[in-house]
């Protein structure tokens, strides 16, 4: 594994990546944890669709955020190639979700993500796996 940025700088990493994602600002995200990433969003209204349940893009779109913040943290630009999202309980406006992830496998060029997205009362509301291209900076 090409760790361009050491274990202690990742938080710093991850702080500098979430302060930049504009999408993720529109949605209301907000980090939580650097170790493990652990990305919030409480629902709102317009995150709701005609069922005012929580829309999947938004679910998807919060998972992806900790996905992208746990791929990157090492340094290496890493993007994602595959993703999937298994949707197991609904989620309203009064609820907050919050998105937990952790690193699978990492290779050299591949690594792997499982993001857990779970409702304020503990149920489990989706889970997200994900596996990201890995570029190497150069040495």
């Amino acid at each position: 594994m090409n760790d361009a940025v050491p274990a202690a700088d990742r938080a710093g990493r991850i702080r500098e990546l979430f302060a930049r994602d504009r999408y993720a600002a529109l949605l209301g995200l907000e980090l939580v944890a650097e170790e493990p990433v652990t990305v919030a969003m409480p629902i709102r209204r317009d995150h709701e669709n005609f069922y005012d349940v929580t829309h999947g893009g938004a679910m998807f779109s919060l998972a992806d955020c900790a996905f992208s913040l746990a791929s990157n943290a090492h340094g290496d630009r890493a993007v994602a190639i595959d993703t999937h999202l298994v949707l197991t309980a609904a989620t309203r406006h009064t609820d907050t979700l919050t998105a937990v992830a952790e690193e699978v496998t990492r290779g050299r060029t591949l690594a792997t993500y499982r993001i857990t997205l779970t409702r304020g009362d503990g149920r489990i509301a989706g889970l997200f796996t994900g596996t990201v291209h890995i570029t190497p900076h150069p040495s």
